[in-house]
C-alpha cells in the first residue's frame, strides 16, 4: 500500500539500495539522479520508516598551496638528492642553487637517506620514490587519513605547511525490514503527481498513471498568522474583567505628577518619585480645577477625615511635572474624580503600558503591562480578596496567597502572590488594598470604600507559558512566536 504512494525518486532510491548501493553518491550514479534529489527522497523514505541512515565523519588528506607547488615542481629533498647523486655534493652550492634546500637536507637526514658531512651531502640510500612523494600523490587522490601507515601519519603531522586534513561527512544508507519488502516489488514507472486543467481540456490524462496521495505521510508544519501570545493574554485578561461586570478605563501614557502621584496621596519626597524610579519629561503640564487641587493640597499638608496628612508644604510646580505613567492606577484616580453620585456603585478596570526605571532581571522590565481595578460602593476587605481570587482562578492559578504590605495610598494593603512551578518560588504580581480617605475624599468629594489593585500582566503570562525569564516574552524569537500555544 505504501509502495503505491511513493514518488518516482523514492522508488529509484529503494531500487538502488536493494541493488547494494549504500552511499548518496553511489545511489545518484546508479539511478541517474542528482544528489539533491537523492537526499530529498532519502529524507522522505526515512520519515516513512523505509530507510535508515548512519552518519560517519572521515578525515581526508589534502594539499596546501605549498604542497601543490611541491607536487608540480618536486620536493626540496628530491631536488637535493638528485643534485647530490649527479655529483653536486657541496652544501653551499646546493643551498645557493636549490630553493628550500635546507628543508630538503633536514628531511633527507630524518629519513636516513643522506647527511651533511664535512660540508658535503653524503647519500646513503637511493630510493626510487620518497615516502613524502607517495604522500603527495595520495593526497591528490583524496585518501583517508585512517588509510595511511603510522610512518605516513607522522610525516603528515610534521609537515602541516604541506598537508592538511579536512573533515568529510558521509551517510551510509540501508533498508529497514519494511523497506526491503517494498523494494522487492517496487515498479519504476513514470507517474503523474497532479491532474491539471490542461490535461482535462485536451484529454491527455487518458492512459496516464497517477500517483496516489499518501494522507498519512509526514508534512512540514504550517504556521498561520496569529496575534502575539502576549497580546492574546492581555485580551483574555480584559475579557475576564468584562465578564465580571467591570467597565474599562483608558487614558494617556504621559501625564502630570499630580495624577500619577499627588492625587494618590504619594508625598512629594517619596523615593518612588526620584529619577531612579520614574521617567520624567523635560516640560510641565496643567493642573485640574482649583477646587480639586486645593482638596489634594489639604490632604497632603493637613490631612482629611481625622488624619494629619504628610505635614509638609505641598508644591504645585512639582505636581505639574510630566512623567511616563508609572502605574495604571493613575486611571483609577481620573475615574474617581469624574464619578457622580448616581454612578455609584461602580466597577472599573484597565489594561495598559506603564514605565519604571527598573533594573532588568528575570521578573522585572522597565516597560510592562499592568491591569488595575477599582470597586466603589458598599464593599470591604473580604470583597477585595474575593475579586482577586476569582480573577486569578480564571487565569488558571491554583496556588494563590496574599502577603500583608504597605502602599502610600491604600490601607489595608496586600501583595497577591502565585506559585511559579519552575522557579519553585512565590512570584509577587502587584499590589492591592482599600484606598485611604486621603485619596477618596479629595477626588470623590466624600469618603466611601474603594477597593483597588494593580497587577503585572507579564508575570501572569510567564507561569502559563512556563517561561523562566520575563524578558523572553518580547525577544521576538520567530520560532518561539510560531510554536507558542494559543492562550486558553
Amino acid at each position: 500500500m505504501i509502495g503505491l504512494n511513493l514518488t518516482l525518486a523514492e522508488k529509484k532510491v529503494l531500487k538502488a539500495l536493494a541493488d547494494g548501493h549504500h552511499s548518496i553518491e553511489e545511489i545518484a550514479r546508479a539511478s541517474s539522479m542528482k544528489k539533491d534529489s537523492v537526499l530529498k527522497a532519502v529524507e522522505w523514505l526515512k520519515a516513512k520508516g523505509l530507510v535508515r541512515s548512519k552518519e560517519s565523519i572521515t578525515q581526508k588528506l589534502s594539499l596546501t598551496s605549498e604542497g601543490m607547488s611541491y607536487l608540480d615542481n618536486g620536493l626540496p629533498e628530491r631536488r637535493v638528492l638528485d643534485a647530490a647523486i649527479s655529483g653536486n655534493t657541496d652544501v653551499r652550492t646546493i643551498t645557493k642553487n636549490i630553493k628550500d634546500a635546507n628543508i630538503g637536507i633536514v628531511w633527507l637526514s630524518k629519513l636516513g637517506i643522506a647527511r651533511v658531512l664535512n660540508g658535503e651531502v653524503r647519500v646513503f640510500n637511493k630510493p626510487d620514490k620518497l615516502i613524502t612523494e607517495k604522500l603527495l600523490e595520495k593526497a591528490k587522490s583524496g585518501v583517508s587519513f585512517d588509510e595511511l601507515t603510522d610512518e605516513e601519519k607522522k610525516i603528515v603531522r610534521s609537515r602541516q605547511k604541506v598537508f592538511e586534513l579536512t573533515e568529510h561527512k558521509s551517510l551510509e544508507l540501508s533498508l529497514t525490514d519494511e523497506g526491503e519488502s517494498i523494494a522487492r516489488n517496487v515498479e519504476i514507472v513514470e507517474e503523474e503527481s497532479r491532474l491539471t486543467p490542461e490535461m482535462l481540456k485536451t484529454g491527455s490524462w487518458r492512459g496516464k498513471r497517477f500517483r496516489r496521495y499518501d494522507v498519512v505521510a509526514a508534512t512540514p508544519p504550517i504556521y498561520p498568522g496569529k496575534r502575539h501570545f502576549a497580546k492574546q493574554a492581555m485580551d483574555f485578561v480584559r475579557r475576564i474583567w468584562l465578564d465580571m461586570g467591570f467597565v474599562e478605563m483608558e487614558g494617556p501614557l504621559i501625564d502630570t505628577c499630580f495624577w500619577n502621584f499627588d492625587a494618590l496621596f504619594v508625598p512629594q519626597d517619596h523615593p518612588s518619585r526620584e529619577l531612579q524610579d520614574t521617567f520624567y519629561l523635560p516640560y510641565t503640564g496643567k493642573l485640574p480645577s482649583k477646587a480639586l487641587v486645593e482638596r489634594v493640597r489639604k490632604a497632603h499638608e493637613k490631612g482629611v477625615c481625622g488624619s494629619k496628612g504628610w505635614r509638609y508644604k505641598w508644591d504645585p510646580d512639582e505636581a505639574k511635572r510630566m512623567v511616563l505613567r508609572t502605574h495604571t492606577t493613575i486611571l483609577s484616580a481620573h475615574t474617581l474624580a469624574k464619578l457622580k453620585e448616581e454612578d455609584i456603585p461602580a466597577k472599573f478596570f484597565s489594561v495598559g503600558r506603564v514605565f519604571r526605571n527598573e533594573a532588568l532581571d528575570w521578573k522585572h522590565l522597565f516597560e510592562f503591562t499592568q491591569s488595575d481595578g477599582i470597586v466603589v460602593g458598599d464593599v470591604n476587605f473580604r470583597h477585595l480578596l474575593g475579586y482577586l481570587k476569582e480573577f486569578l482562578s480564571q487565569l488558571g492559578f491554583k496556588k494563590v496567597r496574599f502577603r500583608p504590605s504597605y502602599f502610600p495610598y491604600t490601607e489595608m494593603s496586600v501583595e497577591p502572590e502565585v506559585w511559579h512551578p519552575i522557579k519553585k518560588e512565590w512570584v509577587e504580581l502587584g499590589g492591592a488594598g482599600i484606598f485611604r480617605p486621603e485619596v477618596v475624599e479629595p477626588l470623590l468629594g466624600k469618603d466611601i470604600p474603594v477597593l483597588a489593585w494593580g497587577l503585572g500582566v507579564e508575570r501572569l503570562i510567564i507561569d502559563y507559558y512556563n517561561i523562566t525569564d520575563i524578558r523572553e516574552i518580547y525577544r521576538n524569537d520567530i520560532q518561539m512566536l510560531r510554536e507558542t500555544k494559543m492562550w486558553w
